[in-house]
């Protein structure tokens, strides 16, 4: 029997194997914001229903503090605890769940720029507790001997620092931040958040259809002349390639 078909597969499987590279430390927030992880992070699913149910019994005298009768309404009794699922499982999940592992591989002599666009991000903002609607344009530029992002890990990334929540200027530069740290050797990375705000929208002066645009960037990106830069800026069309840093 001839085994070498399933050699040459097994050996390009250990090659494929080795050329990945996982990246698990991209923690940037810094300490002391109340955008960061939680104490003993990640938490174990039984810290997470402890949190729950004591979140609950805050949100409950929090109710009674401004006076609602929630517990005589049959809409409204078991809202603490969902606000508090709804907390620790989705909006704020990024504090508490460790993120999954970061693939990254070599560039292969590619040196050009790779785009991500509209990458969806929910988020909410640390003043007042509204949600951040908006897209995520991630771009990099990686050396020949550099190493490329899996492309779904770029989505992963904005999924974590979004549920966690923060200011948008915050957000901007904790995902340029993890990019830049997993593409080595690159030559520029650059993040445009297009968000709109309820806090906007919903309070205050309550206008619609506003919405902030944050940039951060690095490298050949921050060349006004560079043809990276234009060609990021072209594809996201954001002011025509002259949005300024």
């Amino acid at each position: 029997m001839d085994y070498q078909p399933y050699q040459k597969i097994k050996k390009q499987s250990i090659v494929m194997k080795n050329r990945k590279k996982q990246h698990t430390d991209l923690e940037v927030v810094q300490e002391g914001f109340a955008n960061g992880v939680a104490p003993g992070f990640p938490l174990f699913e039984l810290e997470k229903k402890k949190m729950i149910e004591d979140a609950t019994e805050a949100y409950g005298k929090f109710l009674t503090a401004l006076k609602c009768d929630w517990q005589n309404d049959p809409n409204s009794a078991d809202t603490p605890r969902r606000v508090a699922k709804a907390y620790v499982n989705d909006l704020w999940a990024g504090r508490y769940t460790a993120m999954s592992e970061i693939t990254s591989f070599p560039s292969d002599g590619y040196d050009g720029v790779v785009i991500e666009r509209n990458i969806p991000l929910t988020s909410m903002c640390s003043h007042h507790h509204q949600t951040i609607q908006g897209v995520v344009h991630i771009g990099y530029v990686v050396d020949e001997e550099g190493r490329v992002i899996g492309l779904s890990k770029l989505n992963r990334i904005v999924e974590l620092f979004g549920r966690r929540g923060a200011i948008q200027e915050q957000l901007t530069s904790a995902i340029h931040n993890a990019v830049n740290k997993i593409c080595e050797n690159n030559k520029g990375v650059v993040v445009t958040i297009v968000g709109t705000h309820n806090c906007v929208s919903c309070r205050g002066i309550k206008h619609q259809g506003a919405s902030m645009v944050t940039t951060k960037a690095s490298g050949v990106f921050r060349d006004n002349d560079s043809l990276a830069r234009q060609e990021f800026f072209d594809s996201i069309k954001i002011n025509n390639g002259t949005h300024s840093i």
